[in-house]
């Protein structure tokens, strides 16, 4: 809901405020952003300034004056007081760069303002609500669009501007941010989300002090280095207590966020796109649109904080035909192949697959060209017919025979020099006449910017898909952007927005010709994972790396901005080729499962055994699937420094993940707790059943037998493809009160023996708890 009482602009959510007023001299004062509010007026928000301030300078204009460096402003400009950092740079048709930007009038329509070129959240009239804000800098004659969407059950609010030149003459815009906020209070802690390959998305918290805070990406999308979002947190914050504000983007380029604590007791953070080599002409009658910034509010912490984003995006970025849709359990052939591999050996894994329970078998790279490994082929899509000898088409329908769904592997912006596509149009690629072009992983990008290189890449994407049965792909960009040029622009620095759009125009094409089909998209992992990508593809591969002990990381910082539907997770083999670490098959599990699960491994390789563990664990996967992937997540603060604890709730049914990362000698005795139960509630906890591989035990495995075998003989190498030993299976009944204050657990081993009521966790292991009420008939009629 969004109400106008002038000269104050009241913005509501289900359980949020957000309240900024008209001042006398026409700029925006920021007065609230939090817990609903109830007062009727609002006086007591406004910012006093009653002494000044030295060195300040006054602003004066005919309705008033005022110190704009000690307003909070929902935004700002240059060269008229405020010295803070500007969300606006603009060479001015007089060639100065001053920005006077005042009210005019404003809009409130029930529903969106949807984009022609950017992606967005969408939503239904009655989701939705928006206010246009026509802010004027008269002696320059722009206007500036300010516009604020509310999304009332998912306690989000966005933000985007867009600037219009009414000049007889054309500006240059050299930096235009999405969003900018104000806060009265400096006592926070700055949270991104920063990596790399096959290490995204590790969780930085910084003490914000006087001074500027930057986080961006220049690589030519949102990046693996950090991530877009950011949140704010007070000091004291933790998963369920304390106030934090979430920042997103809803963008895939290059990002800018920054934060700056100011000499007067005031904090300003601002998101939009990266000023860095940045310069957009805009000409007489031109407009130019921002990406949509969200933002979000908790006072009980981080927990509360992602299950907005969870919400919000599971709502209104998710394409809609994907929106609360189950994914499918996918094997990709990468990890199992790579390169090498024929129709048969295809049709061999799909057929294990599916005995399985896979429903989804995905081609990755290698099938097209010369494309025997990756210096050659990428830009080409003739498919290998040495490899695939009845094509993609003929290979999907004898998957679809085995009972299972086809996806394939493209990387449609990517171009090898050594590739027809090269040869026939070296003009397609980004590089610059006279330059030596860098590579990355022996490839160039395409140009994005030039129409005919979309239109080369919309038809050969359409040739593929129109001619076989596929009903997922996976979207991949294996490089940075370096060398940026492209002869299609009037000006370099509009290069990388350009392109940006062109990789929209792209997508928003296919996403209107093939509603239905599931897009994946990854970017070497965790590249590009952000909302703009979500807004054409459901879910992100997160990263490379497989190793579970690694991922407990990657999808953890991931989960404080993105719901669990949209992580992609497998199952990989063991040694993991990112780490070199051995983990069980159990834990490789336990972590996969909360998030899209997939697999990723030649089943050729596994043992009758670690088959019928992975079958237990698909069909695991599919009765709790929905909690899996649509529940609401649950992050435990760090109770011992070995121990990563995960919870999933979807109505009244749980599963807990306790994952532990090395193991400590003579252990401290576990208890098991909960969030968010019905304190009244009977529940049943049961551990699942997982198997423990012999091998695990090495030699030790001999004091532990009846007769004496070599461990690593014939005999016992014949009996560890058979037989797992079985692990403690717990069983218990307690209240919900009883659950969330905690219960205590079967001991951990500690170096004595082992028998079959101890817990072997041992390094990398991992256990999952099923929680359920005792009698779900009960419950559901309760419901109803």
């Amino acid at each position: 809901m969004i109400k106008y009482k002038h000269p104050y602009f009241i913005l509501e959510t289900k359980d949020l405020s957000y309240l900024f007023s008209v001042m006398p001299t026409g700029q925006l004062e920021h007065l609230y952003f939090g817990e609903k509010l109830k007062d009727q007026t609002y006086e007591a928000l406004h910012t006093k300034l009653d002494a000044g301030m030295g060195s300040t300078i006054e602003y004066v204009n005919k309705q008033g004056k005022v110190f704009l460096e000690l307003m909070p402003l929902e935004y700002s400009g240059i060269g008229k007081g405020d010295f803070r950092l500007s969300p606006l740079e603009i060479k001015m048709p007089d060639q100065t760069f001053v920005s006077d930007f005042i009210y005019d009038h404003h809009e409130i329509i029930s529903g969106i303002v949807k984009s022609e070129i950017l992606p967005y959240a969408d939503a239904n009239l009655d989701e939705a609500f928006s206010l246009i804000v026509t802010l004027k800098d008269h002696h320059a004659n722009l206007e500036l669009k300010l516009i604020y969407q509310t999304f009332d059950q998912t306690n989000v609010f966005t933000r985007k501007a867009i600037l219009i030149n009414h000049h007889e003459q054309a500006v240059e815009v050299r930096k235009i941010m999405s969003m900018m906020i104000d806060l009265p209070e400096t006592d926070y802690d700055l949270l991104t989300f920063d990596g790399g390959w096959i290490k995204e998305a590790h969780i930085h918290k910084r003490s914000l002090s006087y001074g500027i805070y930057i986080n961006d990406s220049k690589t030519g999308a949102s990046s693996n280095k950090h991530n877009p979002g950011i949140i704010l947190s007070k000091k004291d914050a933790n998963q369920d207590y304390g106030v934090c504000i979430g920042i997103n983007l809803i963008y895939s380029g290059n990002h800018y966020e920054a934060v700056e604590i100011s000499g007067h007791g005031s904090l300003r953070v601002m998101t939009g796109i990266n000023p860095y080599l940045f310069e957009w002409t805009l000409k007489t009658g031109e407009t130019f649109e921002t990406p949509e910034a969200v933002l979000t509010y908790s006072n009980t912490g981080f927990n509360t904080l992602s299950y907005h984003f969870h919400e919000f995006i599971n709502r209104h970025i998710i394409p809609k035909p994907f929106i609360k849709k189950l994914r499918p359990v996918v094997l990709n052939s990468w990890e199992a192949f790579y390169f090498d591999f024929n129709q048969r050996k295809l049709l061999h894994l799909a057929k294990e697959a599916q005995k399985l329970g896979v429903e989804l078998f995905v081609l990755d790279d290698g099938w097209f060209g010369a494309r025997n490994d990756d210096h050659q082929s990428l830009g080409d899509y003739d498919v290998n017919q040495k490899k695939l000898p009845q094509g993609i088409d003929g290979l999907a329908k004898k998957i679809n025979r085995l009972g299972l769904d086809f996806g394939l592997w493209f990387e449609p912006e990517m171009v090898n020099p050594r590739s027809r596509l090269y040869e026939m149009h070296p003009e397609f690629a980004i590089q610059i006449p006279g330059r030596m072009p860098s590579l990355g992983r022996n490839q160039l990008v395409l140009d994005l910017c030039n129409q005919k290189v979309i239109d080369y890449i919309l038809n050969e994407l359409s040739k593929i898909i129109e001619h076989a049965p596929i009903s997922y792909i996976k979207w991949d960009m294996n490089r940075h952007i370096t060398d940026m040029y492209s002869s299609s622009i009037d000006s370099q620095g509009k290069f990388f927005h350009t392109y940006i759009l062109g990789l929209y125009q792209i997508l928003n094409t296919l996403k209107s010709k093939y509603p239905n089909i599931l897009i994946e998209t990854c970017s070497s992992g965790g590249n590009r994972f952000d909302l703009g990508m979500l807004c054409y593809g459901a879910q992100i591969w997160s990263s490379d790396n497989t190793d579970p002990i690694e991922r407990l990381k990657i999808q953890e910082g991931l989960s404080y901005l993105y719901p669990l539907s949209t992580i992609s997770a497998h199952v990989s083999m063991a040694p993991h080729a990112q780490t070199l670490r051995k983990t069980p098959l159990s834990t490789r599990f336990n972590v996969a499962s909360f998030g899209v699960l997939g697999y990723e491994l030649d089943l050729k390789y596994l043992s009758p055994v670690e088959k019928k563990e992975i079958k237990k664990q698909i069909d695991f996967y599919k009765n709790y699937r929905e909690l899996f992937q649509f529940g609401r997540f649950y992050r435990f603060d760090q109770g011992k420094d070995n121990q990563k604890i995960w919870q999933v709730s979807f109505e009244h049914k749980h599963i807990l993940g306790n994952y532990q990362i090395l193991q400590k000698p003579s252990p401290e005795l576990d208890t098991l707790k909960l969030k968010s139960l019905d304190e009244e509630f009977i529940y049943d906890i049961k551990s699942l059943n997982q198997g423990l591989a012999i091998e695990r035990f090495g030699h030790l495995i001999a004091h532990a037998l009846p007769m004496k075998l070599n461990p690593e003989g014939f005999v016992m190498r014949q009996i560890k493809k058979h037989k797992m030993l079985d692990n403690a299976t717990e069983s218990y009944q307690a209240s919900g009160r009883m659950l969330q204050h905690g219960i205590k657990i079967k001991q951990q081993f500690s170096g004595t023996y082992y028998n079959s009521n101890t817990r072997i966790l041992g390094d990398f292991g991992s256990q999952l708890y099923v929680v359920e009420p005792t009698n779900m008939k009960e419950v559901a009629h309760e419901r109803d």
